[in-house]
């Protein structure tokens, strides 16, 4: 067995080892040079401090002041309230509501959408970069959830507009609405003050009153005609806004508001209603293509009610059109036919030529005039001048004013105010024609006076009846309630009126074209009328309009109306048969709505007592 081999190494003596030292060098120190250049550069840097620090509190605060007003303090405008429109009784017709408008900045929108506050310049340089115009839209589909607003049309409108720093939404919505769109916290979008003008009436008294655009600017209607009073002057604020355009705080008024002036119209509400629901009834009735009702007060000329048909529901912008928007009453004008007889025999009397008495021979039923005919509906002999209005002879009355001079007919029509504006101030008002020159031909005279070749308006017409029922004093025409009337002028001598509303009567007799119109317990004085449709540079052999004119109680006129349907198609188209039952509908409800007396109701209850007194003498024992 073999033994290992033990090997030992000596170990090198300590003398002989290399001795490591390591050492330590010594610490630099500033030189006081080099001290002294440390300190004057953060004195350097204090001292640009603290100058920047006085420079902006103190030696231009003014100037920083201005500039962070006018990034955060902004100059609005405070709408003012329009003011509302009420009826004769007080009762509202036009109201404004409080409403907001919902708008955006499209620049503010894109800038903080892409660059909102918190990140690093290089973040937001990032994110430009990879941010798509796509995903920053996608921010207004809530918004156009809540409005009610198609998504991708409403972000391609802030998209085409990324210009630009103002653009609305939508207007007019409710406040509750526009807090759940501010809730959001979409940059950029806000909402302003507004109002809503609202119209309780709707369709029944769309004609008059009219509407406004969505600035609140009278376009139609009265709203139009007083639109400087209803306005009123909007004021100015300041306000702080926060960096989503929200006001958070009210600085000062600038500029107070000044609410419009409420109007109060001479329209009766109870009233414009029976008017409008007769008229919509007898149009749809006769199946008539349009027609219009006005009913003024006889002494004031004031206009209690005014109706047109077809109509429109104000309250909806969707119904506004030219054809359902225009007031007929006013804007349209007629051929008067027969209704036009009674101011032709004012012109008689009043000449001293005519006397109610006086007899005129109508026979054979018509009358060659040059190359024209004047023809009645059939031979009606010898009537009376009032005969002639209570059988509507076109021969009769041709005949009275052809034994008078031209200028004195000319003359009348001129007075009671044809071929003129009433001076309503109606926005639209037509002032009809006539003409001077056709007083040259005696058929031209003749075919006048019983209402072809002069044309008027409805609220024209109903003016001369109302100078007939106010003993003949013309009245001015008035939308607002007042109680003092302005002064009429005289058109005619008041014994010319007065025989002039005996001879009416007899219209409404057994014997006259009017005996449906009317009214229980009324007198009434009226006259028909029925007129071939001027069309096409001819008259329309079986197209008509269907008019009456009348007042109530005859004795002593409150009320005036005319009635006017176009192109009844169905049930007849004579005056009589059309308009005169629609007085007769509206005038009944009329004198108990405004509290009108009867003045024939006397004479009935004594008949009514004599009969029941007759009737207990006869009667059998024990029946």
């Amino acid at each position: 067995m073999k033994l290992a081999r033990l090997s030992f190494r000596r170990r090198k003596p300590a003398a002989r080892r290399k001795a490591v030292v390591r050492v330590q060098k010594p610490k630099k120190t500033l030189t006081p040079w080099r001290r002294l250049a440390v300190m004057l550069v953060f004195m350097a840097l204090v001292s640009v401090l603290l100058g920047r620090a006085l420079d902006m509190q103190v030696l231009r605060s003014d100037f920083y002041q201005a500039q962070g007003e006018a990034r955060q303090l902004r100059t609005v405008t405070i709408p003012a309230h329009r003011g509302d429109i009420v009826d004769r009784n007080g009762q509202p017709l036009a109201i404004s509501a409080p409403v907001k408008n919902i708008w955006i900045n499209p620049k503010r929108f894109f800038r903080q959408i892409r660059s909102p506050q918190g990140k690093t310049a290089g973040d937001r340089e990032q994110e430009d970069t990879l941010a798509s115009t796509a995903d920053s839209l996608a921010w207004l589909t809530p918004v156009a959830g809540l409005l009610g607003l198609d998504s991708k049309r409403l972000r391609q409108r802030v998209q085409r507009n990324a210009g630009r720093e103002f653009l609305y939404l939508k207007r007019q919505v409710s406040p509750e609405l526009a807090e759940q769109v501010l809730a959001l916290s979409v940059p950029g979008v806000a909402a302003e003050a507004a109002y809503h003008r609202y119209y309780p009436g709707g369709e029944i008294t769309a004609h008059v009153l009219g509407f406004v655009d969505i600035d609140d600017r009278g376009q139609e209607g009265l709203e139009r005609a007083f639109d400087a009073e209803l306005k009123g002057r909007p004021g100015r604020k300041r306000v702080i806004r926060d960096r989503l355009g929200r006001i958070i705080d009210d600085i000062e008024r600038i500029t107070p508001v000044q609410p419009g002036r409420r109007l109060q119209l001479s329209l009766d509400r109870r009233l414009q209603y029976l008017a409008y629901r007769s008229l919509k009834s007898c149009v749809l009735k006769h199946n008539a293509v349009a027609g219009s009702v006005v009913v003024l007060d006889a002494r004031s000329g004031e206009v209690l009610a005014m109706a047109s048909q077809p109509s429109f529901n104000v309250n909806d912008r969707r119904q506004l059109t030219p054809q359902a928007t225009r007031n007929r009453a006013v804007v349209d004008v007629f051929e008067p036919g027969s209704t036009m007889k009674p101011i032709s025999i004012a012109a008689a009397l009043e000449s001293g030529r005519w006397k109610p008495y006086y007899k005129v021979k109508t026979a054979p039923g018509w009358l060659r005039l040059g190359a024209g005919l004047v023809r009645d509906e059939r031979n009606h002999g010898d009537l009376d001048v009032g005969g002639v209005i209570e059988k509507s002879s076109n021969v009769g009355v041709s005949k009275i004013v052809l034994g008078i001079n031209a200028e004195q007919q000319w003359g009348m029509y001129n007075r009671v105010g044809f071929g003129q504006s009433t001076g309503s101030g109606f926005p639209g008002e037509a002032a009809g024609h006539l003409s001077r020159s056709a007083m040259d031909s005696d058929f031209a005279r003749a075919t006048m006076a019983y209402g072809y070749g002069i044309s008027v308006t409805p609220l024209q017409l109903a003016r001369a009846y109302a100078a007939i029922a106010n003993d003949g004093i013309l009245p001015e025409i008035q939308f607002l309630r007042t109680q003092t009337p302005l002064p009429g002028r005289r058109v005619m001598s008041a014994q010319t009126a007065r025989e002039l509303r005996k001879m009416m009567q007899r219209v409404l007799g057994d014997g006259g074209t009017g005996k449906r119109a009317r009214v229980a317990n009324y007198s009434v004085a009226g006259k028909t009328g029925t007129v071939h449709k001027f069309i096409a540079g001819g008259y329309a052999p079986d197209r008509y309009l269907s008019i009456f004119a009348g007042m109530i109680p005859a004795e002593a006129p409150r009320l005036v109306m005319v009635a006017v349907i176009d192109e009844p198609r169905k049930g007849g188209h004579y005056g009589g048969q059309v308009a005169a039952p629609l007085f007769s509908e509206v005038m009944t409800g009329a004198v108990r709505l405004l509290d009108i007396a009867p003045d024939r109701l006397r004479s009935r209850q004594l008949l009514v007592v004599r009969a029941r007194h007759t009737t207990a003498a006869v009667r059998p024992e024990g029946a």
